[in-house]
Order: structure tokens, then C-alpha cells, then sequence
């Protein structure tokens, strides 16, 4: 598995076409009004970001939605018929990261 990860590397270096890698980019962008979506799949589940936009430079409201936050709407439902003592197992079977839980 890896050498055939390897040879898919290299077959898109080879397609890379030539010139600088680096790009300027402006400091501040501004995106066009609306709102916008996007979700990618992580090992620990479902990252979304929100953004709504105005056209400025600031974007009028923007949220990341984690996928510890996601687990974590679940414990309750896990902790069904479970002591209280065993909330710390329960809980680290999950794998959250608390940090990412924190509004």
C-alpha cells in the first residue's frame, strides 16, 4: 500500500506544471456576499465551517462545528443504563478533545 502511494505521488509530480510553487496572495480577501458550507471528513468525524459573508473583509458570522462537539450530543444516550462511575470509560471511548468542545 505504501509503494503504491509512493507511485501516485510521483505521478502527480510529474503532471505538476512548472514555474514557482509559492503564489502571492493578498493579506485580507474578501469573500463575496452569502453563506457558505463546507464539511471534510476527519478521523474523529464529521469538520464543518459556516460562513456567512457581507462582502467586507471581517465575515459577519463564522462557525466550526468539531466532531468532538457531534460525539459528545451522544453521551447521553450512551450513558443509558450506566453508573455514574462509568462515565469516565464511557466518555474516553469517545476520544474527545475538550478543547474542541469549548463555546
Amino acid at each position: 500500500e505504501m509503494l503504491e502511494s509512493v507511485k501516485i505521488v510521483e505521478q502527480a509530480l510529474d503532471q505538476l506544471p512548472a514555474g514557482d510553487v509559492m503564489a502571492k496572495m493578498p493579506k485580507t480577501l474578501k469573500p463575496p456576499p452569502g453563506q457558505l458550507y463546507v464539511r471534510t471528513e476527519t478521523p474523529r468525524g464529521e469538520l464543518g465551517f459556516y460562513l456567512v459573508s457581507d462582502g467586507s473583509p471581517k465575515p459577519y458570522r463564522y462557525k466550526v462545528r468539531s466532531p468532538a462537539f457531534c460525539n459528545l450530543s451522544a453521551l447521553s444516550e450512551m450513558m443509558k443504563g450506566y453508573l455514574v462511575a462509568d462515565a469516565v470509560a464511557i466518555l474516553g471511548s469517545v476520544d474527545i478533545v475538550l478543547g474542541e468542545i469549548d463555546r
